[in-house]
């Protein structure tokens, strides 16, 4: 299916699209609920008089555009709030709304509104959206009111294998018109892609259409055909001729090469679309250069005709019943890159330099995010998940921060938090984007944020390449930085660096109600992570109801905070972490959290009894002894 994101696939008209081949379109129901809107199509009787398109017209819900402004959206049970990027209004798209939309827009085929996350989120993460795309989906169905409209349900998990059996097994019992798998090509490697989608097709309804979403190259139909999908929307064909590039059967071919320049052969040997048949590579490269809009119409008519040919041709061969000899023909021809005039050897680059700023570098991770690594050290600050990602799982949604901000009964008490380790100010600003994304209440808490670093070169050096790290955009870290304070423009959030020592700062600092505590590991940073320090916060806590948050689960550090006197409890799990730590200084802090955290009990206990890590090897004998004797009469632990 074409991409049709505006109501007009880029580069094209109907009657061209029409000789690609073209049987069916896929339009979005965000942009175009932001524009031209929904009176636009009740006025014209839906999209296909408004468009001159006399074809099916599956309509995408939007779900993956709301995904991909993650600073300008809120996302709950009652659906996704965002601002518009057209007039910056605030809008609310729910699965009801979504259904509206699109019947209005009479599309052929809807699809649910769905929670659309990286594919390479944390299993809770993943849960949790996967769980409200389903009750998403049953109120979508119970909204449709045109059942003519063909209704899809979109199944999510990102690559954990028994979320997705989970989500096949609840939408394969509801009466959709189809299936489709949804929250791919967001960050996972082919493989990961593959993997997923052959695990899906395996547990689907034989007799229901298979749609992959946003999916893919020429090799990724190939691929997931072979794996039993149907359908694919992708915008690679028209998105790629734009730069010059074709799809051949002689492999991908980049118009822009000066090889080109004098080539009088027509695109395609094979084909006979109208730019084939018509036109030399060397006009075409002539057009690429200059920029000409002509180019990329033509080349995205023949990269079209290519898709639409290839699919035929599946289809035929599965028909025939010799898929496998097809599939094997065609798997490395797909891969090809300028058969007729492969590229040279290129000369090795040079190696680039990695930027850096004192003891820290940027470290771009294998899947593909950007981090602050400490040179002296080795260690990355979120090395396995996105940093943002990592912050809101772990700080933000632990904490139940927004319920607390919005909470009626607590609006009028000011919230304090403190931000240990703002290194590149990732869950610091974390505390900010969910701050404005409550924009839609009436009234918010006042919140004072401090931030404690003793060096602040990793923001400095992420600030300077701010376009690797998109929770920087914002005028936020800039502000603090040169300031040492940043004040939201409604006043009602104050964020405040203190700079230097945190062990010397704890005593002046204001008693927080939570704490993310989030320095370098035990191995790089030891001091911050000792009884010491942590009995430090306890005491300067005293009259506050604190909880503290951690990445960490190790045995020491855990022993640690329980020697100063908190209450201990298991955190969620996030990236490679099964567990992380939640303290609070009081008894009854862990029953009043609204996620009911686990306190640590006897069966911790016993284990920390048996491992050689109970406390600091380089404490004396009298002090290890005091230690055991506080951690072994905590009252966490006694009986009742």
């Amino acid at each position: 299916m074409p991409v049709a994101t505006q109501a007009t696939v880029k580069g094209q008209t109907v009657d061209t699209l029409k000789q690609t081949g073209s049987q069916i379109l896929l339009a979005n129901t965000y942009h175009l609920l932001l524009r031209p809107g929904r009176e636009v199509f009740e006025k014209f009787g839906g999209i296909h008089r408004f468009m001159n398109w006399d074809g099916p017209v599956l309509t995408d819900s939007g779900g993956y555009q709301i995904f991909s402004l993650p600073h300008a959206r809120q996302m709950d049970e009652s659906g996704a709030r965002f601002r518009s990027y057209v007039d910056g209004k605030t809008h609310m798209l729910s699965p009801e709304s979504s259904i509206a939309i699109q019947q209005a827009m009479g599309s052929d085929i809807m699809m649910v509104l769905d929670q659309c996350i990286p594919s390479t989120a944390s299993h809770a993460h993943a849960k949790a959206a996967m769980e409200l795309t389903r009750r998403w989906a049953e109120r979508s169905l119970r909204a449709r009111s045109n059942p003519d409209q063909a209704l899809f349900g979109i199944i999510q998990g990102a690559c954990h294998a028994d979320l997705r059996r989970q989500s096949v097994a609840a939408l394969r019992q509801l009466p959709f018109d189809g299936l489709a798998i949804g929250g791919l090509a967001v960050g996972e490697t082919a493989s990961q892609c593959y993997e997923m989608t052959e695990l899906v097709t395996s547990e689907l309804p034989k007799q229901l259409p298979r749609y992959l979403m946003g999916v893919g190259t020429p090799s990724d139909l190939l691929e997931c055909v072979h794996r039993g999908i149907d359908m694919f929307d992708c915008i690679i064909p028209s998105q790629l001729a734009q730069r010059g590039v074709a799809f051949t059967s002689r492999g991908k071919l980049q118009l822009r090469r000066t090889v080109y320049r004098l080539s009088d052969q027509s695109l395609d040997h094979d084909c006979r679309c109208l730019t084939c048949r018509h036109y030399s590579r060397a006009y075409l490269h002539h057009l690429i250069k200059t920029d000409e809009v002509l180019g990329w119409h033509l080349l995205g008519q023949h990269n079209l005709t290519f898709y639409h040919r290839l699919m035929s041709d599946m289809r035929a061969s599965i028909l025939r019943g010799d898929f496998a000899a097809f599939y094997r023909s065609k798997t490395s021809e797909l891969l090809l890159t300028d058969g007729d005039h492969p590229t040279r050897t290129p000369r090795k680059p040079k190696t680039a330099k990695t930027p850096s700023l004192g003891d820290y570098e940027i470290y771009k991770s294998p899947q593909g995010f950007f981090s602050i690594k400490q040179k002296s050290s080795g260690e990355v600050m979120h090395s396995v998940t996105p940093p943002s990602e990592e912050a809101n799982t772990l700080y933000i949604e632990q904490s139940a921060l927004a319920q607390r901000l919005t909470d009626p009964g607590l609006v009028d008490r000011e919230l304090i938090i403190w931000d240990v380790g703002l290194g590149a100010a990732t869950n610091a600003m974390a505390v900010v984007h969910c701050f404005e994304n409550q924009g839609a209440v009436d009234a918010l808490r006042a919140v004072r944020l401090f931030s404690f670093e003793q060096d602040c070169d990793p923001l400095k050096l992420a600030l300077k390449h701010s376009g690797n790290f998109p929770h920087l955009w914002h005028s936020a870290p800039a502000a603090l930085l040169g300031h040492g304070r940043w004040t939201h423009d409604n006043g009602q959030l104050l964020w405040e660096l203190i700079a230097g020592d945190f062990s010397d700062s704890i005593a002046s600092a204001e008693p927080p109600d939570l704490i993310f505590y989030d320095p370098f590991s035990y191995k790089s940073d030891n001091q911050l992570w000792t009884g010491t320090i942590f009995a430090k916060i306890f005491r300067q806590c005293a009259g506050k109801n604190t909880e503290l948050y951690t990445y960490s689960a190790s045995t020491l550090v855990r022993a640690a905070l329980l020697s100063a006197g908190f209450f201990v409890a298991q955190g969620i799990g996030t990236g490679p972490k099964t567990e992380t730590t939640v303290a609070f200084n009081r008894a009854d802090g862990a029953g009043l959290h609204p996620l009911r955290p686990r306190l640590l009990g006897p069966e911790w206990l016993q284990r920390w009894h048996r491992s050689s890590a109970q406390v600091p090897t380089e404490l004396a004998a009298d002090a290890r002894r005091e230690i055991i004797a506080r951690i072994e009469g905590h009252r966490q632990f006694s009986a009742g």
